[in-house]
């Protein structure tokens, strides 16, 4: 009769990272070649989200002006008018995000940056 090996009680696994700020948040960043789940960017796909509505609310005349939109949702005009402008991003890049294969650079402080208006500029400034 052969006895088992007694199990150890307790495991340590050390696992080297760093936080950095991502979208005005922390987040843990993991040594190169480290395998990470991706998780979808709440902030970013929040504010497509509120730019194709907010579009949309205009282009149907139910408001004027980005101004009178911006007075009814209580935000700043100019944080308006740079929202909507993803509503120009390509349409690959904005199925990337919202199938969370953007690349880990794609923010939304990243994206509310000037970006080219030519889809294949985009993609080559966005990857």
């Amino acid at each position: 009769m052969t006895r088992a090996k007694p199990v150890p009680e307790t495991v340590t696994v050390r696992i080297p990272f760093r936080l950095v700020k991502s979208g005005g948040r922390k987040e843990m960043q993991l040594p190169e070649g480290a395998v990470r789940p991706r998780r979808t960017d709440n902030t970013l796909v929040k504010a497509l989200a509120r730019a194709f509505r907010w579009k949309r609310m205009l282009e149907s005349g139910e408001y004027a002006t980005i101004a009178e939109l911006a007075e009814r949702e209580r935000i700043a005009p100019s944080y308006m008018t740079r929202v909507l402008r993803l509503t120009l991003l390509a349409p690959a890049i904005v199925e990337a995000i919202l199938n969370e294969k953007q690349g880990p650079e794609v923010t939304l402080a990243r994206v509310l940056e000037t970006f080219p208006l030519e889809w294949a500029e985009q993609r080559e400034l966005i990857r």
